[in-house]
């Protein structure tokens, strides 16, 4: 785990911050990995995935390090289901006879080894979340195998990033900070933030509740702005009295 420089006492970790400082991919992935043998037959996978109530199996080869994955979504054209695709003769000539082919694989295949993925997206147990969740976003994938030297060691879904996010949001009774502690903590997310103009919104707080003055100039930092002051340990509240200038013109602040 990567060293972390003290933050000023007046600056607590935000969310964001605290989940790229402290969690990595092997503090959250499920483990132990259900997986499955690459030589099994597809209605075996499909049992084992409705009575584990999961949606992906990574498949193990004989020497048991990973060689694919294998999805719900490896199982929707199926010509069992009447759901395989069909191509108009020019498009199947245009696309050529080896993705004809493997698509027909796919629809009839009757072993996981030919249907599941095997260009599969994997991290290391030392990626941090940021980098799990920019896997996720880029590939459209739900799960993310957690891999070191071929060997599966875990498993992240959406679902561990949904119990890490947990762990880390505000509770609600939470100690309450003091007003200048919390006015310079929003003042510094706010600077920090490209959106905010920089010193164009003014923060008061009283007793928790902060008060956002001053001037923006587009709507959507309105709601960015409230947000940034809600993320603050101790904020009670927040009152929204920014307004929204036209582009370009001039603001005057006495």
């Amino acid at each position: 785990m990567r060293q972390i420089k003290a933050q000023p006492a007046w600056k607590p970790l935000n969310v964001r911050e605290t989940m790229e400082a402290y969690m990595q991919a092997s503090a959250i992935m499920t483990t132990p990995v259900i997986t499955i043998d690459a030589a099994t037959p597809i209605a075996g996978a499909v049992e084992l995935m409705l009575s584990k109530k999961i949606s992906c199996l990574p498949v193990v080869g004989a020497d048991g390090t990973l060689a694919g994955m294998v999805s719900e979504g490896d199982f929707l054209r199926r010509a069992e289901l009447g759901t395989q695709r069909a191509r108009a003769r020019w498009l199947q000539f245009l696309l050529g006879p080896g993705k004809i082919a493997d698509e027909y694989v796919r629809a009839n295949g009757r072993r996981v080894d030919e249907v599941m993925t095997t260009d599969v997206v994997s991290a290391s147990p030392r990626a941090s979340l940021a980098e799990i969740v920019e896997l996720m976003t880029r590939h459209n994938i739900k799960n993310v195998p957690i891999v070191e030297a071929g060997e599966i060691l875990g498993i992240i879904t959406r679902s561990d990033l949904l119990r890490a996010l947990a762990r880390v949001l505000p509770k609600s009774g939470a100690t309450t900070a003091d007003d200048e502690l919390i006015r310079r903590s929003v003042v510094a997310e706010l600077q920090s933030q490209s959106w905010s103009g920089g010193d164009l919104i003014g923060v008061t707080v009283d007793n928790g509740a902060v008060e956002l003055n001053g001037a923006i100039f587009d709507e959507r930092q309105r709601k960015a702005a409230v947000v940034a002051a809600e993320n603050v340990a101790g904020v009670k509240a927040v009152k929204d009295s920014l307004f929204c200038a036209e582009p370009f013109s001039v603001v005057l602040v006495s």
